[in-house]
Parts: structure tokens; C-alpha cells; sequence
């Protein structure tokens, strides 16, 4: 038995024997165990960081669409205070022309009032004009009681037809 005194030989039966107490013990169990835990660990992870991303590309569109009705409802505001605005220019501009029609009228109003009132005091003072002129014409040409009577009657119907 001349293999018994080769160290390989001792070699090779202590790995065996240090290879079968292992598999005894269990050590293969417990590293394929291990590693099925840690395998489980990983693919647990990569489940969790799975649902994170399709949470964070949930939240991401989410935003993107609450970004998009933003950006719709300042449009809409926007073009809600343009109207407003319009429409209060075109009320301002039809209470203004209101305002200059009705200072016109009343200014067309006072002018054909004092053009009334210069038409009548005109008359006023042509009758007075007429009455004391036909006063004297008939005063000089006409004498007596018969010339006063005439003077007073023709007066008053100067002044009754004038005014």
C-alpha cells in the first residue's frame, strides 16, 4: 500500500472526510438556503422598487395632467378677464355717450329756452315799441275824448295781439 504514505492521498481522504462532515452538518442546506433568502431578498427589492416606479409614473402623469388643467384654467381666467374687460370698456363707452347725449340735450334744451326767452322779451319790447308809437301818433293826430278812447282801446289790443 504504498499510496497510504503519499500526502496527496491523505490529502484527498481528509478533503473527503472534511466534505462529508459538511453534507452531514448541513452546510449545503444552509448556504442554499442562505442563498435562496438572499435570492428572495433580491427579487423582493426588485418587486418593491417594480411597484415604486409604477407609483412615481402614477404620480408623475398625475401631476403632468393637474399641470395641464392649470395651465387650462389660466387660459380660461385669462380669457375671462379679456372679455370682462371688453365688456366693461363697451358699457364705460355706452354710459359715456349717454352721459355727452344727455349734457347735449340739456345744453340744446337751455339754448332753445333762452332763444325763446330773447323771442318773447323781443316781442315784449316791440309791442311796448308799437303801443307807445301808435300812443303818440294817435295823441297828435287825434284830439278830445273821442282820441282817448281810441288810444286806450288800440293799446290793449296791441298788447293782447303781441303777446
Amino acid at each position: 500500500m504504498p499510496f497510504l504514505t503519499e500526502p496527496e492521498f491523505w490529502v484527498a481522504v481528509g478533503f473527503v472526510l472534511f466534505v462529508g462532515i459538511l453534507v452531514y452538518v448541513g452546510v449545503p442546506k444552509m448556504l442554499l438556503s442562505a442563498l435562496d433568502d438572499r435570492g428572495k431578498r433580491v427579487q423582493a427589492e426588485l418587486d418593491e422598487a417594480r411597484r415604486l416606479k409604477e407609483e412615481a409614473q402614477k404620480l408623475l402623469a398625475e401631476y403632468k395632467a393637474k399641470q395641464r388643467q392649470a395651465d387650462q384654467e389660466a387660459v380660461a381666467i385669462i380669457e375671462g378677464a379679456k372679455a370682462e374687460a371688453g365688456r366693461i370698456a363697451a358699457e364705460t363707452k355706452t354710459k359715456m355717450e349717454e352721459f355727452v347725449a344727455r349734457r347735449t340735450k340739456l345744453a340744446e334744451t337751455k339754448i332753445a329756452q333762452a332763444e325763446a326767452q330773447a323771442v318773447a322779451d323781443v316781442r315784449a319790447a316791440a309791442a311796448d315799441a308799437a303801443a307807445s308809437a301808435a300812443e303818440k301818433i294817435l295823441l297828435e293826430s287825434v284830439k278830445g275824448k273821442v282820441a282817448d278812447d281810441l288810444v286806450t282801446r288800440g293799446i290793449a289790443d296791441v298788447k293782447t295781439k303781441l303777446n
